[in-house]
């Protein structure tokens, strides 16, 4: 089991956050944020991730801060969680559609740091998560974990539902991207022998 413990401190968060790669999407999230909690749910379920995530954080100042600090615990969990990183595929994608949306997300396990968001969503809020963190949470994930990510609405009406389907996707990109492949178990999947 690939499992992973993080806790992370500062004067503008406060994040306790547990991760199994192999787990059944279970999960026990409070952000303070109602939106970000469901969207960090469907991550897991999705995934088929067992996560628990309790963060604090000075949202009377704004949500910037507890957002982009969950992003950055739960890709140091997942960075923790798979270790060397040999015999995984490394990279994953997923086209999840919703509705009238479709959303796609790929991730490279890659040890670089990027992230390309684009949400589609207009308005200021969806719930109660400001709709601009959205890029915020992908970008902190990229940097805690070493990733590149790619999150993109292709077309949709509701913003909620252009949210939802890149959490799912990336969950399942995710977890695509975690799988060990046994005909490469010892294989680091990179021809610079580095990650």
């Amino acid at each position: 089991m690939r499992k992973s413990a993080i806790q992370r401190n500062t004067k503008e968060t406060k994040i306790r956050a547990t991760l199994v790669i192999e787990g059944k999407g279970r999960y026990k999230i409070s952000t303070g944020i109602r939106f970000f909690d469901h969207m960090l749910e469907i991550f897991a379920h999705h995934g088929g991730f067992d996560l628990q995530m309790r963060a604090e954080g000075d949202l009377d100042v704004d949500q910037h801060h507890t957002v982009e600090d969950v992003g950055i615990v739960l890709g140091q969990l997942f960075n923790k969680a798979l270790g060397a990183k040999r015999g995984i595929l490394r990279a994953g994608y997923f086209l999840m559609p919703m509705d009238e949306t479709l959303g796609l997300a790929a991730v490279d396990l890659c040890g670089r740091t990027s992230a390309v968001v684009d949400t589609k969503v207009r308005t200021r809020l969806v719930g109660d998560l400001q709709a601009e963190l959205v890029h915020d949470f992908f970008d902190g994930f990229a940097r805690g974990a070493r990733a590149g990510v790619h999150a993109h609405v292709l077309y949709g009406r509701s913003g909620h539902h252009k949210i939802e389907s890149l959490f799912k996707a990336f969950g399942r990109a995710l977890r695509a991207a975690c799988w060990r492949d046994r005909q490469i178990q010892r294989l680091l999947p990179s021809t610079k022998g580095l990650l």
